[in-house]
């Protein structure tokens, strides 16, 4: 009998003992559950943490756009480098006076007002705030009439302004030899003035000031400024962006 309580009594101790054991191990494996979970949450966070950082970064470090338009002078035809080019002479003032500018060059050698009326709609598909016009050069060497001219570039400047209402433009203004005659000359001149006046707009007179006409500024075609020539062109053209660009900023 003693016997038989004894089995019994040791059945239930051991029992009693394998319960423990269980319950003890749910609640130490329900503390690690937890734990891992919260290491989880606490890796999640570090992971994610530096992507909202990269993001502000990014927008903050995001620039204004000053975008030159124009043909082989915008483009730097005949330089070695085009980062002797004025547009890229024009980066470097903006870097030095530390203006929130990005300077993008859209010159394209040959380019005529009707190339240019041409292609505006594809170079419009990026966000531009200042936008300098220097075409109409190569019309004046073709003879091209003065109206065509204007129509075109007229036509550039309404869909710059359809496009973005908040982009400053700015139209650069070319003059011809006088071999081409008085009246041709005068009235390619002053179409430049009339367009900006009526579109209120800033002008730079003429573009290759103190550089046109000049052999040692020029190379051998007599048309294109040399590196020097370049130098002297970005000048004009800052003459009439430092004040503009500054305040914008």
């Amino acid at each position: 009998m003693f016997s038989i309580k004894l089995t019994q009594w040791s059945l239930k101790s051991s029992q009693s003992l394998q319960y423990i054991i269980t319950k003890f191990s749910i609640v130490i494996m329900s503390i690690s559950f937890a734990s891992c979970n919260s290491n989880t949450a606490t890796k999640e966070q570090v992971v994610q943490e530096p992507t909202i950082a990269v993001s502000q970064e990014e927008v903050h470090d995001s620039k204004n756009t000053l975008l030159f338009f124009g043909d082989s002078i915008t483009a730097g035809y005949g330089l070695d480098d085009t980062n002797d080019a004025y547009p890229a002479l024009i980066q470097n003032k903006i870097d030095s006076q530390n203006l929130d500018y990005e300077v993008i060059n859209s010159g394209l050698s040959g380019e005529t007002s009707a190339g240019g009326r041409s292609r505006i709609d594809w170079i419009l598909n990026q966000p531009i705030d200042v936008f300098v016009l220097e075409l109409g050069a190569n019309d004046g060497l073709r003879g091209v009439a003065v109206e065509e001219t204007r129509e075109n570039l007229q036509a550039i400047i309404d869909a710059v302004r359809a496009k973005s209402p908040s982009t400053t433009i700015v139209l650069a203004g070319m003059q011809l030899p006088p071999n081409f005659g008085e009246v041709y000359t005068s009235n390619f001149k002053n179409m430049f003035l009339e367009l900006a006046t009526s579109n209120d707009i800033s002008l730079i007179p003429f573009i290759l000031k103190d550089v046109g006409g000049i052999k040692a500024l020029n190379q051998n075609d007599g048309i294109h400024p040399t590196e020097e020539g370049h130098e002297i062109v970005a000048e004009t053209v800052w003459e009439i962006l430092e004040e503009l660009l500054t305040k914008k900023q």
